[in-house]
């Protein structure tokens, strides 16, 4: 299946909070125990360099665990030194066996 497509509005200079649920088919939440997950916001889908990366290592992108839930928080310093309009971005979940699923 591939990924999906969604708008999302990063303000410069101020706290970007996103929460999201990631659920399978039936509408049951993914146990994300084990998982890790990265998000790349590039120019353009061919750009080679990301403009900003958040990820769990970052401690931009926190998961819970039996409820599916991804949280994203990227500071207002961080979104303050953004100076492109307009964006591409991915989300990839990593399980613990090193399986990657595009959001």
């Amino acid at each position: 299946m591939p990924a999906a497509t969604h708008d999302i509005l990063v303000e410069q200079g101020a706290t970007f909070l996103l929460s999201l649920i990631w659920k399978d088919s039936d509408g049951v939440a993914i146990d994300l125990t084990g998982y890790t997950a990265r998000m790349q916001f590039r120019r353009t889908k061919s750009a080679t360099t990301a403009l900003l990366s958040a990820t769990t290592e970052n401690g931009y992108i926190t998961l819970g665990t039996t409820d599916g839930v991804i949280d994203i928080s990227i500071p207002d310093d961080i979104t303050a030194a953004l100076t492109v309009t307009r964006a591409v971005y991915d989300l990839e979940l990593i399980s613990s066996t090193g399986v990657v699923t595009r959001l």
